[in-house]
């Protein structure tokens, strides 16, 4: 079956995501709802089809086998209870929430109503994580005991709600280091974390009440593997960007790195000792991936999902970050409504 899919936000992640969905011949565009008339025509050029509709329940009324949204953070986790609750499923950019409370309530609507639901959680789709997830699923590491994470963005946001913690929920860990704990979970299978210890900072010093983190470091135990993670906006790195992701394990290691400053060309590398086998070379398309998985698996069926209780845990996660910095309110962290 081909399923009739809504896209609610069509900026430029959202056009990139409809784009791979339609190529994936798993879904038709049958609606589109964006305030501006300029994303609204970039659209409409990818879907030609698509019928343009005045708001987001003008799309639910028309019964939709999906929603895909991709609004600013602080709409996401209510607009996807919203279509969940209509019979929808979703796919939903990152994050999926601001905080821990309201993944709950995300998740617990998708189990109720019985729809898939899914986020973008790209990193997983790049054949350099692949890679690196089955060597430390089959044992080829051994015993993994340690994990380094890095994003680093020399850029920031241009949207002044990223600045805004009551909508954003928090600066670059909510932005981006959430794609690096999800890497690190996933690979492991999303075992237990304790002992979060993190620093955050904006411009350099310690929060102001209301501010947002741009640099953050962080570490907390997963299972027994010690998880080390920075992150940051307007990094001084030298290159547009610094990604990385490496494993260590007892018989072995092995490491994503992006080239050249990319955000999109990555290599994986296998380390044994003081030797190195290239396991994944540029060029990859892998923006895309989660998209398209959730697509395929909406053409399959709609039905919940277990795996997305996965998506709480994550969230729990970076609460804990926040909550674990010195110095930051608890108040600043658990939204009020949430």
């Amino acid at each position: 079956m081909i399923a009739r899919v809504g896209f609610l936000g069509t900026g430029w992640i959202g056009r990139h995501r409809m784009k791979a969905m339609l190529d994936s011949n798993a879904v038709d565009a049958a609606a589109i709802f964006d305030p501006s008339p300029q994303c609204l025509t970039e659209a409409q050029a990818i879907a030609p089809k698509a019928r343009p509709v005045g708001s987001f329940e003008a799309m639910l009324a028309m019964g939709l086998d999906g929603i895909v949204i991709a609004t600013p953070s602080a709409q996401h986790a209510a607009q996807s209870v919203q279509a969940l609750r209509s019979g929808a499923a979703v796919f939903c950019q990152k994050p999926l929430s601001r905080t821990a409370a309201e993944a709950r309530k995300v998740v617990d609507a998708a189990r109720a109503a019985d729809r898939l639901l899914g986020v973008d959680l790209s990193y997983r789709h790049t054949r350099a994580m692949q890679a690196i997830a089955g060597l430390v699923r089959s044992g080829a590491l051994g015993r993994v005991f340690a994990i380094d994470l890095t994003f680093h963005n020399a850029y920031g946001p241009d949207k002044p709600w990223f600045y805004d913690r009551s909508l954003s929920g928090g600066g670059c860990v909510i932005d981006l280091g959430v794609h690096l704990v999800d890497l690190a979970l996933w690979a492991l299978g999303f075992p237990d974390v304790s002992d979060v210890h993190a620093t955050l900072l904006g411009g350099g010093a310690p929060l102001e009440p209301g501010a947002v983190e741009d640099y953050a470091s962080a570490r907390f135990s997963a299972g027994g593997v010690d998880v080390r993670l920075a992150c940051s906006w307007r990094l001084n790195a030298g290159q547009d960007a610094v990604i990385e992701a490496t494993f260590y394990g007892t018989d072995g290691g092995a490491a994503l790195r992006n080239v050249g400053g990319s955000f999109f060309d990555f290599i994986a590398d296998h380390y044994r000792g003081t030797s190195a086998t290239r396991l994944v070379d540029p060029p990859d398309d892998w923006g895309g991936g989660a998209a398209i998985a959730w697509a395929r698996q909406l053409a399959a069926s709609p039905s919940f999902d277990p795996q997305a209780g996965e998506l709480v845990r994550l969230a729990e996660v970076l609460d804990d970050i926040y909550a674990a910095a010195p110095g930051l309110p608890e108040a600043a962290v658990r939204l009020v409504g949430s």
